[in-house]
């Protein structure tokens, strides 16, 4: 019987790397037209309470449908990867990466589970119970950012990298290519890719899924203003923002704003910033791109990946594709 053997973290990310790029992107944000501020400043302790509930309510598709493919395919897709290590990019809790580490458990092969994210409460936390959970399986966590550190990841062994939930839709285009850019750069030949992603479909089902019935997702947006508030000394008031998800056709993509309900001024302590809202003005908090299967196929090729296989769950909601480098 195999033993438990304690896991690892390597930190490439520290506390003072994160405020500093939290002090940036707000200062950056609000004086841009439009204001934006970037979804990662959603998930504090409340803000990932709110995203959980989220994912459980009945608008809020994604989760189910891609937890569906990976109960059908799993086992398929570790096959035709023929990897040792699973590495996970931005894999918070690593809820979902046990299918995965089951399936390739299974064929006999699972050697290392690389997870990589900015939480190191939470990744070490996930570490420690699934080197429990599986003994014999090298745990490797990886405190990092995926814009910045896919070059600091293990490359020993043959790898699949999982990018799941449909967080690469959270990317704009020029993100999107330095991200598949520096992939690439960090994949060797017998590596694969796992990509999860939101497929285009009525605009109304898009909607209610960004905007629930119950009033969460509204609240889990307005949550940005709260971190603003408490880490930057911020003096937002959130009830006086709206939530707003429309659909935009032109880019396929969802996107989510708070709506200033009238004039205000806000001030930013920490950064000595002064800020002011007219009546009616949005700030834009996510986008969320929806794909279709040839045009994703078409994009990945244009960075040097090839689709191997692609995994659509029922009624072509959500889609698991498989790929490789050129």
């Amino acid at each position: 019987m195999s033993s438990v053997i304690t896991p690892t973290i390597d930190v490439h990310l520290s506390g003072s790397d994160l405020r500093r790029a939290l002090e940036h992107d707000v200062r950056a944000g609000l004086t841009s037209r439009p204001k934006q501020i970037p979804p990662v400043y959603f998930y504090d302790d409340r803000g990932s309470r709110l995203f959980d509930q989220i994912t459980r309510l009945p608008e809020y598709y994604p989760t189910r449908a891609e937890r569906s493919i990976l109960d059908a395919h799993a086992k398929d897709i570790v096959s035709a990867s023929l990897a040792d290590v699973l590495v996970e990019l931005g894999a918070g809790t690593c809820h979902k990466s046990r299918l995965l580490l089951d399936a390739m458990q299974s064929t006999g092969r699972l050697r290392r589970f690389v997870p990589l994210d900015v939480s190191d409460t939470t990744l070490w936390e996930a570490a420690i119970a699934l080197s429990q959970e599986y003994p014999g399986l090298e745990v490797n966590a990886v405190v990092g950012d995926f814009h910045r550190h896919l070059g600091h990841l293990p490359i020993d062994g043959t790898r699949l990298f999982a990018f799941l939930g449909g967080t690469i839709g959270n990317l704009d285009p020029e993100e999107r290519r330095g991200f598949f850019t520096d992939l690439g750069e960090a994949m060797a030949s017998d590596d694969r890719l796992l990509l999860g992603t939101d497929l285009v479909k009525d605009s109304a089902r898009l909607v209610n899924a960004y905007d629930d019935a119950a009033g969460v997702t509204a609240e889990f947006n307005r949550n940005v203003l709260h971190v603003l508030n408490r880490e930057l000394g911020a003096d937002f008031d959130p009830a006086r923002f709206e939530h707003v998800a429309r659909w935009n056709e032109d880019d396929h993509r969802i996107e989510m704003w708070l709506r200033s309900s009238e004039e205000q001024h806000i001030h930013v302590a920490d950064l000595d910033l002064d800020v002011e809202f007219a009546a009616g003005e949005e700030m834009l908090t996510e986008i969320s791109t929806k794909f279709s299967p040839g045009p994703l196929a078409a994009e990945l090729g244009g960075y040097g990946l090839v689709v191997e296989s692609m995994w659509p769950s029922e009624g072509d909601e959500f889609l698991l594709t498989l790929a490789r480098r050129a």
